[in-house]
């Protein structure tokens, strides 16, 4: 079959041979890791050419065809290459955190500790946590590779969404599945920081692709056990009570959502663990981290002074008007989209997706380095569904990356100082300001286009 792509053979051959070649080097870079005996690091590298192999399957329903595919293995085999690279860091988060959980439940009985108290994550990585203590593999391997797995199953998500944004050009999702393999947010998340974002924004990806395919219950579905691995599925939970307030999903798909949250929890409660333990992991997460309005996140705190003192008082209100600022936020997007609901287009819910995943962590207090990851990848897939919306998913990736570097780095990208006063994180704050002037702008322009979605 031929390729729409309008790509000559003797290119799409000469992308493959370069492709293979980076996936063979995929697996001979297991000899320069570290942990585990040579015959457990060369099986992880073969695992990550099963994951390649994953991808060039999942990419093969782009519709692209064989010149597309070949062409494919190129940007394949660099992501995977690049995780490989990657692998064998073990970061802060990972010594301080998740190397101890993991320790914990294989010194306590694997599946039956989930019973005790471990780490501050929901049950249903805490699973998966208890699974991997049975392995005779390096718990640094295994948490990478399962936030891999997930990084092609976004990979896929983008896809599906970008062909629902630019129907009839399946070049649009093929773009956005190899695009979202190689974000830098993408690959350091998961590959070299160890975190397992991937996880949730795929299943939302999924989710909203499901929806904007006429398919409620699987969305709900989704999004349910989005939630239940990460908190920061809330950020986009809006645009469903928009999706319900115009009749794409009903009341009754709704209930979905909490039945599936007590699926995802029934294990642990048959396991043992207390109803209250499970249902307050989210309450105790947002405790943890009230010291300070901002952790190296591009928020709109940032733009408070570093030589500021703020008293306990002062920092309670402005928490209170930036939740109140994010809660206003979400009745506007919820709002334009209700009285557009005549003619609403998959692009419309796009763009209310992106002011959502961009504005709310922005508006939010106590926000982290990694909560504008669902921006990063839901306009990422809309930009490949339509290449005016690469300003805002660049300026996205901006400031998110920077966000990481800062982390990453254990040091401060830029210092801005004026009138007496030092900003820290100023630069990325006012980058991911203009994003989202840029995504509200992109959400009230969008012309009405004949609705998605018709009784």
């Amino acid at each position: 079959m031929s390729s729409p792509l309008s790509v000559s053979r003797p290119v799409a051959l000469v992308c493959a041979c370069g492709g293979c070649a980076l996936l063979l080097m995929t697996v001979l870079w297991s000899g320069k890791w570290t942990q585990g005996s040579p015959q457990v690091r060369l099986s992880v590298g073969i695992l990550l050419l099963a994951l390649a192999l994953l991808s060039i399957l999942l990419l093969d329903r782009s519709e692209v065809g064989r010149d597309g595919l070949l062409l494919a293995l190129l940007p394949v085999g660099a992501a995977f290459f690049l995780r490989a690279a990657c692998l064998d860091y073990a970061s802060y988060d990972y010594r301080d955190f998740l190397a101890q959980w993991a320790a914990f439940f294989r010194d306590n009985g694997g599946f039956a500790a989930i019973r005790e108290q471990v780490g501050d994550y929901n049950v249903p990585y805490l699973y998966f946590m208890a699974a991997i203590s049975y392995l005779p593999m390096p718990d640094l391997y295994a948490i990478k590779l399962f936030s891999i797995l997930f990084d092609v199953i976004l990979a896929w998500g983008g896809l599906r969404l970008a062909q629902k944004l630019a129907p009839g050009r399946p070049e649009a999702g093929y773009l956005a599945f190899l695009a979202l393999l190689l974000l830098p947010t993408v690959v350091l998340n998961g590959s070299y920081w160890g975190q397992c974002d991937s996880l949730y924004g795929a299943l939302v990806l999924h989710a909203l692709a499901c929806a904007l395919e006429k398919r409620p219950i699987p969305s709900m579905i989704l999004l349910a056990v989005a939630f239940s691995f990460k908190l920061q599925t809330v950020f986009l939970l809006p645009l469903w009570g928009a999706f319900w307030l115009c009749g794409v999903v009903k009341f009754r798909h709704l209930l979905v959502f909490p039945v599936t949250y007590f699926v995802t929890a029934l294990p642990a409660l048959l396991l043992g663990k207390p109803l209250g333990d499970i249902l307050g992991v989210y309450v105790k997460q947002a405790g943890q981290y009230d010291q300070k309005l901002v952790y190296n996140a591009p928020t709109v705190f940032a733009l408070i002074p570093g030589g500021i003192q703020l008293t306990d008082a002062e920092m309670a209100l402005l928490s209170k008007v930036g939740i109140g600022a994010a809660f206003l936020l979400c009745l506007v997007v919820m709002g334009v989209l209700f009285h557009r609901r005549k003619a609403l287009s998959p692009a419309l819910w796009a763009a209310g997706g992106a002011v959502l995943a961009v504005g709310i962590p922005y508006l939010l207090p106590y926000m982290h380095e990694r909560y504008f990851f669902l921006a990063d990848v839901l306009t990422l897939a809309w930009a490949c569904a339509d290449r005016r919306r690469l300003p805002l998913a660049a300026v996205v990736q901006l400031g998110s990356l920077a966000s990481y570097a800062v982390y990453l780095r254990l040091k401060y990208n830029f210092v801005l100082q004026a009138f007496g006063q030092y900003w820290v994180m100023g630069v990325e704050s006012l980058i991911m300001l203009c994003a989202l002037v840029v995504a509200l702008v992109s959400f009230f322009r969008l012309p009405e286009e004949e609705p998605f979605y018709e009784e």
